[in-house]
């Protein structure tokens, strides 16, 4: 039976864990072990923890890994991950080794606008509401100046605000559409907070020089970033796509394209696509503190952006050479939030050279550009089974509580034999029957 409680982020975080561990744990005797066993030994670092979020009782760990060896524009980069997923890591560390050979990927920002919107309705008459923004246009840039002041001097601010008319959408409805460059920030405190005084501004100015009224609805910025765009691309003479011995390179180009091509026209596929481009892309993300579900969804939304979810990736051989490229949109920061507060993102940030946030945005469109490669790579000549589940073999491994002697000799029949969940549970049965 499932309780409710009264001021429960009053608690301390020993009487949350012990209303937790009784309400639902009474028959768990390790739950509390578990919950207390990821507290940080170090009380300042763990008390940093606890303050990122609400109600913290513990920790969640995930594996902190790193792929070496990306060439990107002539330099090359040992770039972090974190993510729980098995092959991932190695995948696009094997893709990047092999691109570093062929000239390794090119990348540039196309464009870096990041976008917010007032929301609210007009019962009045548009030409009035038109009219009367064109006056109070300025304001706006006036009212906002004590915000925008530090973000200038680094670079950025307000690029434009316009009004937009959504009454055909949606009745008596219309936007303050407003576009920014929070240059190294990803910027979502300085929008919003530029936003919310555009509708203050809006709402004092417009009572008594409009007959209608305006109604704030809300103003917020919007995680879809079309114009905050990044290009990554890798290419080579189609003769050098050369590693597996069992298809020539030309067969080889010919089938990766033809994948690709499936994923540009087929929703089902397209999916799955572009979620391995999102394993690089994300892994990259949480290891530098950004937010990867707004990067998520304003990446899925490019992705129909056309009306039909696609690809996000493309290739094409002309004149002989193999190319294989993406344009993608990504909204990222390298100061403020997590980025100057968690150590380990301090550090993934240090070991990428202090980038800053359009080097970043560059560096993760790279790590999903491999990851795809890797993944329509396996998935056009061994299949994509092979390599993951070897890598997945640890994780069942693990589920078996195997000893590190059944380890040993289990990686070692599994080098030469094909694993699946129930061939490890067959054979670690089979050892342990012997011994």
């Amino acid at each position: 039976m499932h309780k409710t409680i009264t001021g429960f982020s009053k608690l301390s975080k020993s009487e949350k864990i012990d209303w937790i561990v009784d309400t639902y744990f009474s028959n768990n005797d390790n739950a509390e072990i578990i919950l207390k066993q990821y507290w940080n030994s170090d009380d300042k670092i763990q008390q940093l923890h606890d303050e990122f979020i609400e109600n913290t009782i513990t920790n969640y760990y995930l594996p902190f890994g790193i792929a070496p060896n990306f060439l990107i524009n002539g330099q090359t980069y040992t770039i972090p991950m974190t993510i729980e997923e098995s092959s991932v890591v190695a995948a696009a560390s094997k893709a990047a080794k092999f691109w570093f050979d062929r000239g390794g990927f090119q990348t540039k920002v196309i464009s870096s606008t990041k976008i917010g919107q007032v929301h609210f309705t007009y019962d009045g008459n548009t030409e009035d509401l038109t009219s009367f923004f064109n006056v109070v246009k300025p304001k706006f840039y006036e009212d906002t100046s004590s915000i925008t002041k530090s973000m200038e001097k680094r670079g950025g601010g307000i690029l434009d605000i316009e009004l937009k008319n959504k009454t055909e959408d949606l009745e008596n409805y219309y936007q303050l559409h407003a576009t920014f460059d929070t240059v190294d920030a990803m910027g979502a405190n300085f929008i919003n907070s530029c936003l919310e005084q555009f509708a203050t501004t809006l709402k004092a100015n417009a009572e008594p020089s409009l007959s209608g009224n305006i109604n704030i609805i809300m103003s917020i910025l919007s995680n879809y970033v079309p114009n905050c765009l990044v290009r990554a691309e890798v290419s080579c003479k189609v003769e050098d796509l050369t590693e597996n011995p069992n298809i020539s390179p030309e067969a080889f180009a010919e089938k990766f394209i033809q994948a690709v091509n499936i994923a540009e026209i087929e929703p089902y596929r397209a999916v799955t696509h572009n979620k391995g481009i999102m394993n690089g892309i994300d892994a990259v993300v949480l290891a530098t503190g950004n937010d990867f579900r707004a990067v998520e969804a304003g990446v899925h939304a490019y992705a129909s952006r056309n009306g039909t979810y696609s690809s996000l990736t493309h290739a094409e051989v002309k004149d002989g050479i193999f190319k294989f490229w993406m344009e993608i949109p990504l909204a990222l920061g390298t100061v403020g939030g997590l980025t100057s507060l968690h150590p380990l993102v301090k550090l993934a940030l240090e070991m990428l050279g202090k980038p800053s946030a359009k080097e970043l945005m560059q560096i993760v469109a790279v790590a999903g550009l491999a990851q795809n490669f890797a993944a329509l790579r396996s998935l056009t000549t061994t299949g994509i089974q092979e390599g993951h589940m070897k890598m997945h073999l640890m994780n069942i491994l693990n589920q078996f509580e195997a000893t590190p002697e059944e380890k040993e000799t289990l990686v070692s029949h599994f080098k030469t034999n094909a694993v699946t969940h129930s061939s490890v549970l067959e054979n670690i049965n089979k050892l342990r029957a012997n011994n």
